[in-house]
Formats: structure tokens, C-alpha cells, sequence
């Protein structure tokens, strides 16, 4: 947190016998600047940063940096907030080694859990091991299969371990990339053979055709409806074979928000169930900005599943995104001018 032109008070035995005298305007506190410095794909830049947001951050002294990746990250600055996500282990050591040299400087978020979302085998172990379960619903995983090498015994893993067809494959690694989120649907165990490793099988379960996108930014959660692959029913799976590629599901451009659902399948999941994952996955990953794929199963009311966990998503298709991001930056600057101030006392 950068200063301008820092003033103090001091009260005085002159200030004690004028207690009763209505008091002088004080000059405004002094002004606070918060430097963030961002490391992001070009991508991400161009839909972040719209205009409202800038002008949003201009008036609560927030000023945007953007990191040189051509110098080293020790030479420029100085930044009070890291804001980040760009892949590959020479960034992470980056990162990491800018860290041990500047413990002051906040990132947004440590390397080394953001690497957990990276790959699918690990992304969802948290949620499993929470087991959360209330009275407002409980929150589960689908049983998953994680396939690396030699597709020809495929159907063997799948029968040992006891998944129910139809299954989704998902690529084990999620690196940003279009084909990283691609999705295919498995009718019958013989055309898995079909899917070239590594990647994730997960049991599919029937949920209207509808997930709920939780949206984490600090302690902020924004839940959007968004289509999702339809229900197969009995019928269905035993009238159909092979193995079914989607493209992308669940973008912003799949909104269904205002769509005519059915009331049952449209409700959003208990915000006292979401602030207590949400609260619980914070804390057990180390991450304060990430979004939470939830389905809920179909025909029941309670029965919640996280089928997927991004970092750093596309906020930009998160309504109110400006207002709520640009608040959790300036409240960060805040709680580091409390520290500051406090320390040098």
C-alpha cells in the first residue's frame, strides 16, 4: 500500500479544553494507492479488464501494473498484490521465488495450490474428503476412474472398480486450453478403447440439464444457472453405443438463467450450504479466487455433486463481476494498511 503524503494527529492539551467546541474539518485522510501487478494470457487480459472495472478501480485507488515477462519479476514493482495465472513450472518457481524474497506482497493465488485444479485426479479430493452433509443438503463427487496409459484394458478397470454406465471422460491435465474442457460421453464399456489417455471417467449423473456455477472471489460467492448435458434415461443407455464428444459445456453463451425450467430443476442450491463449502474450500485449498461446477442429482432435492473446479475462471461472465472484484481487491488493501500501521506502532 503506497502513501501520499502521509499526515498525523496529535492531540494536545489545547485540544482537551476545546472538547466541548464543535470541531474544526479535519483534512481527508491520506490517499491510498494499491498497486496490483498481473501476470495473464492475452486472452484473459482483453476480458478482464473492461471499462467499468478500470474506471471502478481508478476511483478506489486501485492501480493495475502489468508484469514484464521478458525482465525478472525481482526488478520491477514494487506491488502490493500479485494477480495471476499463467501455466508451466519455470512461472511457478517465478513466483515462488518472489514470494521468499517479498513475504509483503500478497499473491493472488500461491503456486503451489493453484498446481491441485491442474489436474482432475486431485482437483476433487478436497470436496470428497469434506463429506459435507447438513441440513440443507449434502455435497458429494461422483465415483471417478483416472485413466493414464494403455486404453485396450479400459474395460477391465472400469468393471474392477465398479462404475455405472454412461460415463464422462474428461483429459486428466486442465491447462487453459478449449481441448482441456472438452467433454465425451461413454455409452458402453467396449468404445472407452475409443479415448486416448490420460483422462478421467466419471460416472454420470442425470441433473435436469442444468449445474450451478458458484463463483468465489475472496469471501464473495455468485451462483449462475447454465445448460449441461442432457439426462439419458434407461431406455436410452440400452438402445445406444459409443462415445459421444461435446465441445465445451456450461459457457457463459449457455446461460440459463432466464430460461423456462422447471422449478425443481432450476432452484438454486441452499446459500447456506454454498457459504459452508465455499468457507471449508478456502481454507483446504489455500485459494481465494476459483469457481465450483455443482450439479444437483435429479429427483431429489438435496443431493448435490461437484463435478468440476476452476482457478482464476472467466469472471468477466460472472454478473456484477467489476462491483465484486474491484470490493475484494480494496478490501485486501485495506486489511494490509491495518497490518502496516499496526507494526509500525
Amino acid at each position: 500500500m503506497r502513501l501520499i503524503g502521509e499526515i498525523s494527529y496529535v492531540r494536545n492539551e489545547e485540544d482537551k479544553e476545546n472538547e466541548g467546541v464543535p470541531p474544526m474539518s479535519l483534512p481527508p485522510p491520506p490517499q491510498q494507492t494499491l498497486v496490483v501487478g498481473f501476470a495473464l494470457t492475452s486472452k484473459k487480459v482483453k476480458s478482464f479488464f473492461q471499462p467499468k472495472l478500470e474506471a471502478l478501480a481508478r476511483k478506489k485507488g486501485i492501480v493495475f501494473v502489468a508484469i514484464d515477462q521478458s525482465r525478472l519479476l525481482l526488478d520491477q514493482g514494487p506491488f502490493d498484490i500479485i494477480l495471476h495465472k499463467l501455466t508451466g513450472k519455470e512461472w511457478q518457481q517465478v513466483l515462488e521465488d518472489y514470494m521468499e524474497n517479498h513475504p509483503e506482497v500478497t499473491v493472488l493465488d500461491p503456486p503451489a495450490a493453484i498446481q491441485r485444479l491442474y489436474n482432475r485426479q486431485s482437483m476433487l479430493q478436497d470436496v470428497a474428503d469434506l463429506n459435507l452433509s447438513n441440513c440443507y443438503g449434502r455435497v458429494g463427487t461422483p465415483r471417478q476412474l483416472v485413466i493414464t496409459k494403455d486404453s485396450s484394458s479400459i474395460q477391465d478397470a472400469v468393471s474392477k472398480a465398479g462404475l455405472a454406465l454412461p460415463l464422462v471422460a474428461k483429459p486428466l491435465v486442465v491447462d487453459g486450453s478449449a481441448k482441456s474442457h472438452e467433454l465425451s460421453l461413454a455409452y458402453d464399456e467396449f468404445s472407452l478403447s475409443k479415448l486416448d489417455p490420460p483422462f478421467v471417467l466419471q460416472e454420470f449423473i442425470n441433473h435436469g440439464g442444468v449445474l450451478f456455477k458458484v463463483y468465489i472471489v475472496g469471501e464473495a460467492i455468485k451462483v449462475v444457472r447454465r445448460f449441461s448435458l442432457p439426462d439419458v434415461s434407461k431406455r436410452e443407455l440400452l438402445s445406444s453405443t459409443g462415445v459421444f464428444q461435446f465441445p465445451r459445456v456450461s459457457c457463459a453463451a449457455a446461460s440459463a438463467d432466464d430460461a423456462d425450467l422447471d422449478p425443481n430443476i432450476a432452484e438454486l442450491p441452499p446459500r447456506p450450504l454454498l457459504e459452508k463449502l465455499a468457507r471449508e474450500l478456502r481454507r483446504r485449498l489455500g485459494l481465494r479466487l476459483f469457481n465450483i461446477d455443482i450439479i444437483r442429482e435429479h429427483g431429489t432435492r438435496d443431493g448435490f455433486y461437484v463435478i468440476d473446479i476452476n482457478y482464476f475462471p472467466g469472471y468477466s461472465k460472472m454478473p456484477g463481476y467489476d462491483h465484486i472484484f474491484i470490493d475484494f481487491l480494496a478490501s485486501m488493501g485495506r486489511s494490509k494498511y491495518k497490518k502496516r500501521l499496526s507494526s509500525s506502532n
